[in-house]
């Protein structure tokens, strides 16, 4: 299995918090980059070791900003190059109000069955302020056009901590997302990334940051109000009703090779990582001149240790330690396992099955912490 990442890097305005990599420029620049990404596609195809694809997944950016025009264009490129017949999800990325019941429409064509979208509130004052341009309403009105089209699997991301939100206020923003009856929610507490808008704010006073013990109060509220309504919480920030997990995502947590394509793009085939570089104009000049974009480097046998214990632990399925043992040797299992034990004491880590290891509800909340002391020090 492996999957395939195709950053779009496009948006009609910049949010507070976001500090992807994007740009104004569509209207430029839009049909150059189309082109650009089918030609890297050329270029890198030999990187899934031709591995079967079964994920795809279009994010940004905003990709719902791309016209059907263009983003038909993408996928019958890629189609050309991958052998996409067996894809069992693609997920296009999507801001409210560009989820319009035409655009809706144009999806299953494409072969789109699952369809991300940044609500991230259900306050409008909320969303004005960190520059969203949707409503709460629209929100709502997306859900419904989404399936008036037929697409059944739709995520919907949140995020907690946000300046002036509320204990309450949070808990109605929760409980509006689970009244929807999305298939996914993904919850993220805010970080305020250094250069974005929201953190200049924050440094001129404009802002107050929401305190901590008031963040993790939304979290235990947020397992709480998921847990009830069916929700499985399989990974620290994402929740599904059962059968819905999110594929491609659960690529990054599993170790699975994938192949990020577009400016910014990351890659991943077990060994290798390779990024491309975030500018859209060396990206499109490289990639059109018939070369790769991207810088690669090799992971050493730690990194890849240190790697598999940190994404490990943010899903419900956690380590099996059996499984580190014979990738890593008895060295990192010993070291592992010997770590492991104060947290198991405390109550932070449980071991089920024998020999997986998971961060308990409590663990969750001190998760950095607990990782942190299961990495290897050289």
């Amino acid at each position: 299995m492996a999957g395939i990442y195709v950053h779009i890097p496009f948006c009609a305005s910049r949010c507070a918090y976001c500090d992807f990599f994007s740009t104004l420029r569509l209207a430029d620049a839009g049909e150059r980059y189309v082109d650009a990404l089918i030609a890297e596609a050329r270029l890198r195809h030999g990187e899934l070791r031709g591995e079967r694809v079964k994920t795809l997944y279009l994010g940004g950016g905003t990709p719902s900003q791309l016209p059907v025009a263009l983003l038909l264009r993408l996928v019958e490129g890629l189609r050309d190059v991958f052998d996409l017949s067996g894809l069992e999800e693609f997920t296009v990325e999507a801001n409210p109000d560009d989820v319009t019941a035409e655009w809706c429409a144009a999806l299953p064509s494409l072969g789109v069955n699952r369809v991300s979208m940044g609500v991230q509130s259900f306050e409008d004052d909320i969303l004005r302020l960190i520059g969203r341009r949707h409503t709460a309403q629209q929100a709502v009105e997306a859900v419904e056009n989404l399936r008036q089209a037929d697409i059944r699997n739709i995520s919907i991301d949140l995020i907690f901590g946000l300046p002036g939100q509320t204990v309450e206020s949070w808990t109605a923003s929760v409980r509006k997302a689970i009244g929807l009856k999305p298939q996914h929610i993904s919850a993220y507490g805010l970080t305020y990334e250094e250069g974005t808008w929201l953190w200049h704010q924050r440094e001129r006073g404009e802002v107050i940051e929401v305190p901590e013990e008031q963040c993790l109060a939304m979290y235990r509220i947020l397992v709480d109000e998921l847990q009830a309504a069916g929700y499985e919480h399989y990974e620290i920030s994402n929740f599904a009703l059962p059968g819905c997990y999110s594929r491609h995502n659960s690529s990054y947590w599993n170790d699975t090779p994938y192949l990020g394509l577009g400016a910014a793009a990351h890659s991943y085939d077990g060994d290798v990582r390779r990024y491309n570089p975030a500018d859209l104009q060396e990206y499109i000049d490289k990639v059109m001149a018939g070369e790769t974009a991207c810088e690669q480097e090799g992971l050493s046998r730690w990194e890849r240790y240190d790697e598999r214990v940190m994404l490990g632990l943010r899903t419900a399925r956690g380590i099996d330690a059996e499984r580190l043992r014979s990738d890593f040797g008895d060295e990192a299992w010993q070291h592992f396992t010997r770590e492991a034990q104060g947290h198991i004491a405390a109550g932070h880590l449980a071991v089920k099955d024998g020999n997986r290891y998971v961060l308990t509800r409590e663990g969750i909340m001190l998760s950095d912490a607990v990782i942190r002391d299961l990495l290897w020090d050289e």
